[in-house]
């Protein structure tokens, strides 16, 4: 028999998890050919995750959790339960029942079928606004746009479904700062996607505020690009342009009038302007600096602090 192992990273969960669980048990059981597994990653939960983690690995032998010394973060999360895992396949997938696990026949009918990597592409019910749908679609376009990997279709969700021989080549990996949903598409191999739509959380509230999503835009975009360095340099030479033309012919004006004593606002707004302009590009430097300074130091992604496998 096939094992699918199922990877749900958790912080501040405890209301959901063992609805989680009796969801995915029911599921397996119209499916019986398979054997599973379910690898909670505690990523430094304040509530009482750990506790009912504890207790349902007692009460159940597919149960196994990971805790985190720490909050690291939901990609690490997501990698430390892959590094574990053991089945033929490996699905990901968030433990707020957003993932529907209804779907997860679904993903391996697919698997079955010969692909490699099964991706989903989420859509949102009518309840969610406007504003997060079309913000979603355009960053994803946008960092498609600017890197080497589509992620247009499949790119908005960590619910997927990855061939034992992928997750290998994700063990290999040591990126400081992951970010595997551009892995899973610059991987290759056999990829399809299917469609769902996302379901309501059961309890608790969803802790990726709007900081932690700046951050990880920013982690995704220079994760596979240094076109935004180019950006910078290409900026640059349009401003010393409009600079060197606008201002010249200004100051060429200037003496032919005789008035080349000037206001300070003019001065003022030009030094403001392209102050701005050098801080971002400073900036753009300076991210990518500190990419490889985190990076050379050769820190774990996680610390485990305790596991009951």
């Amino acid at each position: 028999m096939k094992k699918i192992s199922i990877v749900i990273p958790v912080f501040n969960e405890a209301d959901n998890l063992s609805l989680m669980y009796q969801k995915i048990n029911g599921v397996f059981e119209t499916i019986q050919e398979y054997t599973f597994e379910i690898i909670f990653v505690n990523d430094g939960s304040r509530d009482r995750t750990q506790e009912k983690l504890a207790q349902l690995s007692r009460n159940y032998s597919e149960v196994k959790y990971l805790e985190f010394s720490r909050n690291f973060g939901h990609q690490p999360a997501v990698k430390a339960g892959m590094d574990f895992a053991n089945g033929n396949a490996v699905i990901s997938m968030d433990g707020d029942l957003q993932h529907p696990p209804e779907l997860i026949p679904d993903l391996i009918k697919k698997w079955e079928e010969g692909f490699d990597v099964v991706l989903t592409n989420r859509f949102y019910p009518k309840e969610i606004s406007y504003f997060k749908k079309r913000t979603s679609h355009l960053f994803y376009k946008f960092l498609s746009t600017i890197s080497d990997v589509d992620l247009r279709k499949g790119g908005g969700s960590d619910f997927r479904l990855l061939d034992a021989a992928v997750v290998q080549e994700f063990r290999n990996f040591t990126e400081d700062d992951l970010f595997l949903r551009g892995l899973t598409s610059w991987i290759g191999y056999k990829q399809t996607t299917i469609n769902f739509t996302a379901g309501e959380r059961n309890a608790g509230e969803s802790s990726y505020n709007l900081k932690k999503m700046m951050k990880f835009a920013f982690t995704g975009i220079t994760a596979f690009s240094v076109k935004p360095l180019y950006f910078a340099v290409y900026l640059g030479f349009i401003f010393s342009a409009i600079a060197i033309l606008g201002y010249g012919i200004y100051v060429i004006h200037s003496f032919a009038a005789n008035t080349e004593i000037s206001g300070w606002a003019s001065l003022i707004m030009t030094v403001v302007f392209f102050g701005g302009v050098q801080l971002i590009i400073l900036g753009i430097i300076g991210i990518y600096l500190g990419k490889i300074f985190k990076q050379v130091k050769e820190r774990p992604n996680y610390i485990i602090r305790s596991k009951n496998f």
